[in-house]
């Protein structure tokens, strides 16, 4: 259950590449809600610090399909070229439980997942008051509700009158009432790499029926992320509860952490002009904020390996924006 492999790996690097030792730690159990095991990696390095930084990282796949294996390459980079500790999650997706899993209950399982390694990555090296978030793709998204919803907590979840989110896991002996109250689930900085921002504009243009080619993908009958009976239409407001660009504070009221957002220019999933939404949104609510557009790069292009349906090859495509994270994270954390 707890396999843990010492192995090296060639850092990429632009000029040549550079052997580094990193000790991982594979499929650790963190929470099994309704049934399903959610497991995350843990990256080490081995350059002798005290402590290190903790990138916390969520694949993306449209809340429908991948596993925290799709970032096995971002991660080991991150671990490498930056000298971080990196948790890799998992997190339920939506055909999860005979295709019954929520899109509040992902957001909890995201929120779950970083208590728990806010609680456990000391014994990793980590140091938890140094913790970054990023993903990309849906989690772009579920990293940004870690900023913009991560105080919304309830033990009655979204069946409270107030909708919230009751994490997938507590720290022992705490009540999401008094993990908000302590803004357990504050981060030191993200990077949004090309996230879906908007969950009720994306299931009023057809996310949650045939037009979504992820529910094909995924083996599974469209349907409504909040199940039966609920749609975009007669309740917007449980849509703009998962939605991060409804959800972005004045500066005044909270301050985010420093964000740092990006997409490639030839991204039609989650395109440029969505995204500089968002930013703009952020920027409005006097929230700090750095945004990028890679020139010639399509979606998810950090992912492991080569997708040739969207022309992307990780060792081609992924290092320069990598190395550019790695430089924002040790801006904010080091």
């Amino acid at each position: 259950m707890f396999r843990i492999l010492t192995m090296f790996v060639l850092a990429l690097c632009n000029a040549a590449a550079v052997a580094t030792e990193v000790a991982l730690h594979e499929d650790i159990p963190w929470a099994q809600p309704e049934g399903v095991p959610l497991t995350l990696d843990i990256h080490v390095p081995s350059t002798g610090r005290d402590s290190y930084p903790v990138v916390v990282v969520y694949h993306g796949g449209g809340w429908l399909v991948n596993d925290h294996s799709i970032m096995d390459a971002a991660a080991r980079y991150l671990a490498t070229e930056g000298d971080f500790v990196v948790a890799n999650m998992n997190y339920r997706l939506l055909v999860d439980n005979d295709n019954r899993t929520r899109m509040n209950e992902i957001v909890e399982d995201v929120f779950g997942g970083l208590l728990w390694v806010k609680e456990h990555i000391a014994d990793y090296g980590g140091d938890p008051r140094r913790v970054a978030v990023t993903g990309d793709s849906a989690g772009g998204h579920l990293a940004a509700m870690v900023l913009t919803a991560g105080r919304n907590l309830a033990s009655a979840g979204f069946d409270a009158e107030k909708p919230g989110f009751n994490p997938s896991y507590l720290p022992t002996g705490k009540t999401a009432e008094q993990v908000a109250a302590e803004d357990g689930l504050a981060v030191q900085a993200a990077v949004l790499s090309y996230g879906a921002f908007d969950l009720h504009a994306t299931a009023l243009g057809g996310f949650e029926t045939e037009q979504n080619g992820f529910w094909q993908w995924a083996g599974a009958e469209p349907r409504g992320i909040f199940g039966t009976g609920f749609n975009p239409q007669d309740n917007p407001e449980l849509y703009k509860a998962v939605s991060p660009l409804h959800r972005v504070p004045s500066a005044e009221d909270y301050q985010l952490p420093a964000v740092f957002a990006h997409v490639g220019s030839e991204d039609t999933t989650t395109p440029p002009k969505a995204v500089k939404a968002f930013v703009d949104t952020l920027r409005d609510a006097g929230q700090p904020v750095e945004y990028r557009v890679y020139e010639g790069k399509n979606h998810a292009f950090l992912d492991t390996g080569c997708n040739e349906f969207l022309g992307n090859c990780f060792d081609e495509d992924a290092p320069d924006t990598l190395d550019d994270m790695i430089a924002f994270f040790d801006r904010q954390l080091r």
